[in-house]
């Protein structure tokens, strides 16, 4: 990306990568091009933007006339992140969501069980992660609404069928189907410089089905066949296999803070339910995500945590740190 893009371009970029609607793009792409930097290396860029900006209000123009949506299946973002699970036909998706979630999807040793996308939330500590289970990508076939859930995700898990022959060519079939399309996989999550419509999505490499006795080799033909530069959790979802250290990692790999709140006028805070913002986030971010009166109206802070003295009175642009107390002040 070209040099010295602001803090509210990026933020603006990354929720234009998370939008679900053609009205959310748009909105965001218009933040875009009002907070990138106007000089020569970022001219190729604002032209990029400009063209996309034509594009989606040619499109909400043409679904507002005809009546129809582009994009007819969206599952409300819940929790500090959304992880969407990726995968061939048995790749044990719909069992990874029931290891890890209070989610009952249906399991069935038969390709196709999951029709439509299923979400569950998945625990860590006193937060939840929200888990999405998908229909299986093949060479043949990808649902139409994949595209936005794997756009808008923080993450996604590329599940590998280590209990057959064909898991591996299912793997590649999934990754190339996907890179036929502008929702792609990648080691970190990005837009494309030159066509701000490719969105590239974190992903990681889940080996599933480790239990089975011919798996390890097939694991390392996968490594030789198949190299990626993803992080990979090797996992059994049915016994349990490794679900704790890919727990972990998803939750880390979504780079929130979570910060309790403290009405004034209470004498403790709700440690129950925390809210997450991204690291770097302020506490100027936190009175907005509360109530746009409260941004508007914020005096200041009072802040206990790791960083500063128990009571400190900080300003809007204090960087929340992880387990703060904030008590906001009008």
């Amino acid at each position: 990306m070209p040099a010295n893009l602001t803090p509210q371009y990026l933020k603006a970029e990354e929720e234009y990568r998370r939008a679900s609607t053609p009205e959310e793009e748009l909105k965001w792409l218009q933040i875009m091009l009002q907070e990138i930097p106007k000089h020569k290396g970022t001219d190729k860029l604002q032209a990029e933007l400009k063209r996309k900006i034509s594009e989606v209000k040619k499109q909400i123009q043409t679904e507002r006339s005809t009546g129809r949506r582009t994009r007819g299946f969206r599952i409300p973002r819940q929790g500090a992140g959304t992880v969407v699970i990726l995968g061939g036909p048995n790749a044990g998706k719909s069992a990874l969501l029931r290891a890890l979630t209070r989610a009952t999807p249906e399991v069935a040793p038969y390709p196709f069980t999951t029709k439509v996308p299923l979400p569950g939330m998945m625990p860590w500590e006193d937060v939840f992660v929200q888990l999405i289970d998908t229909p299986p990508i093949t060479a043949d076939f990808i649902d139409p609404c994949m595209h936005g859930l794997i756009r808008s995700a923080d993450l996604a898990l590329l599940m590998v069928d280590l209990g057959a022959d064909e898991g591996i060519v299912q793997c590649q079939e999934v990754i190339d189907k996907l890179n036929k399309t502008k929702s792609r996989l990648s080691a970190t999550s990005y837009l494309d410089e030159e066509d701000v419509g490719l969105s590239y999505t974190r992903a990681f490499l889940v080996p599933n089905k480790i239990d089975l006795e011919e798996a390890p080799a097939r694991l390392e033909l996968l490594h030789e066949l198949l190299p990626l530069d993803f992080p990979e959790y090797v996992i059994s979802a049915e016994k349990g296999i490794g679900l704790e250290p890919l727990r972990e990692a998803i939750y880390k790999a979504l780079d929130v803070v979570r910060v309790y709140a403290k009405p004034p006028s209470a004498k403790e805070p709700d440690l129950e339910r925390p809210f997450t913002f991204r690291r770097g986030s302020t506490v100027a971010d936190m009175a907005a995500e509360i109530h746009k009166d409260l941004a508007k109206n914020l005096k200041f802070a009072r802040v206990w945590g790791s960083a500063v003295h128990p009571g400190t009175i900080v300003k809007g642009d204090y960087v929340l740190q992880d387990r703060d107390i904030v008590e906001l002040h009008m």
